[in-house]
């Protein structure tokens, strides 16, 4: 096997090497439903875009399949490898890439078969329900396919090939780009073009994610390593936790968020569908920002990950503040876009009445406000995912989302009313972003006293 660069290239030319495709791959991935929301936009109209909000929680849950299984058997790959064995790692990577094909199947089945009821669960209103149905209904048949190649590529990404990885993700979205315009409006095919768009462009990522298994660069498969083992695929899950609830914690914030809207929405001037249509542009156009942080992570796990298997904790310590430096200058230019071109973005989705950009507008500067900061939280807790202590990460992750934010939607507003749904994002922000600050001091303590440990075991044996 050739010598691994994780463990003795320049920490901040891996994180160029690595992070960049990762950023260009998953940007890529959530430009799949951004695109669509544009040109339903244009087509379609508002209830187009509503429709396709209240089908996200379906993608998102789908992503949390993908990160369960990708992120942890990427984290086991690449800590193997950091340890010197490569049959584990790749015993490790075949047992993650049947768990997600199981995982994906059963996803479609549970999914076609309760479609409707989700949806409703998910907000949808008598309206929006009809596109929403056909929206979803088409594109969950590509949904095992996208779990299969957003694990797959964190694994050839763990094995020294962003760029193939990031490859793998742009096809499929160009494939999407390309369809989506002629299928909306050239056949006239509306929604349904969309969801067709969208997994074809799927498909075509799969398979080119398909063809590395028989190029992996620091294991060789074979047949038996393919083998389902239930017990092993509870400790990549148990890696894998973290990021995997963390995307659940979205998808229930999402649909918290969807009735909270309709409800108190009801009962202004906004009424049902404008905040439900408002929320759903604001919340995909955040995603981009997330993207950019989530291909950050992804890029940096790979070096936390193989160094602290490695026991070279500097080199660990300086790829997360490199991260974390990456993540500050996206989330000023995520602020600044915010806050002071909101109506811009906001038009690029298809037009409205003035009352529906007055509300769209407030969303997104409040909802918001501290962007600057919320990628920490996030970036901290794959951190903790990435040096095997999962838990802490599972704990992290779940700070923002389902023990500050939840709560906040439904308890602000009984004082403030639709505007108290829009003040729990910064706040939840905030209060998340303090927490981390407090979790990763406390773990670069404990990596300061194991590196001067093991610096000095080396002396004595010298």
């Amino acid at each position: 096997m050739n010598e691994n660069p994780l463990g003795t290239k320049k920490v901040s030319t891996l994180l160029r090497e690595f992070a960049i495709p990762s950023i260009i791959a998953t940007l890529v991935s959530s430009l799949y439903n951004i695109v669509d929301q544009i040109f339903i936009g244009q087509g379609v109209g508002y209830l187009g875009n509503a429709a396709t909000n209240v089908s996200y929680p379906l993608s998102t849950i789908c992503l949390a399949i993908a990160l369960l299984l990708g992120i942890g058997s990427a984290a086991r790959f690449s800590l193997s490898l950091g340890r010197g064995e490569p049959e584990q790692a790749a015993r490790i990577a075949g047992n993650g890439i049947a768990l997600m094909a199981l995982f994906g199947a059963l996803y479609l089945v549970v999914g076609e078969l309760f479609l409707t009821p989700l949806l409703k669960i998910f907000g949808a209103t008598s309206q929006i329900l009809p596109y929403a149905q056909q929206y979803a209904g088409i594109t969950l048949i590509g949904m095992p396919f996208l779990i299969l190649t957003n694990g797959i590529c964190n694994l050839i990404r763990a094995d020294g090939s962003p760029k193939y990885s990031m490859l793998c993700m742009v096809s499929g979205a160009i494939v999407n780009t390309i369809l989506d315009p002629l299928f909306i409006f050239g056949f006239d095919w509306g929604i349904f073009g969309a969801a067709l768009a969208t997994i074809l462009g799927q498909f075509l990522s799969f398979f080119m994610a398909l063809r590395y298994l028989w190029k992996f660069k620091h294991i060789h498969f074979t047949r038996k390593y393919f083998k389902l083992d239930f017990r092993d695929g509870l400790t990549t899950m148990y890696m894998g936790t973290s990021s995997c609830m963390n995307q659940l914690a979205i998808t229930v914030v999402q649909i918290v968020l969807n009735n909270s809207l309709t409800y108190y929405g009801a009962m202004s001037v906004y009424g049902e569908e404008i905040p439900l249509a408002a929320c759903g542009i604001v919340m995909k156009t955040n995603a981009i920002l997330l993207s950019i942080i989530v291909g950050i992570s992804q890029g940096v796990q790979p070096i936390i990950s193989f160094n602290y298997g490695a026991g070279k904790y500097d080199r660990v310590k300086k790829a997360y503040l490199l991260a974390i430096g990456w993540n500050a200058v996206v989330s000023v230019i995520g602020f600044c876009a915010f806050q002071f071109f909101p109506r811009q973005i906001i038009s690029l989705f298809g037009n409205g009445d003035e009352l529906y950009f007055e509300f769209a507008v407030l969303f997104m500067r409040t909802f918001l406000f501290m962007v600057i900061v919320n990628g920490v939280q996030l970036l901290s807790s794959n951190f903790f995912t990435a040096i095997g202590k999962a838990l802490r990460g599972l704990l992290l992750s779940m700070t923002r989302q389902v023990f500050f934010l939840i709560p906040l939607i439904l308890i602000l507003p009984l004082k403030f009313g639709i505007f108290g749904v829009l003040l729990a994002g910064p706040i939840a922000d905030f209060i998340a972003f303090i927490v981390s600050v407090l979790l990763i001091w406390k773990e670069f303590k404990l990596l300061r006293q194991m590196q001067k440990e093991k610096s000095l075991s080396a002396e004595h044996t010298d």
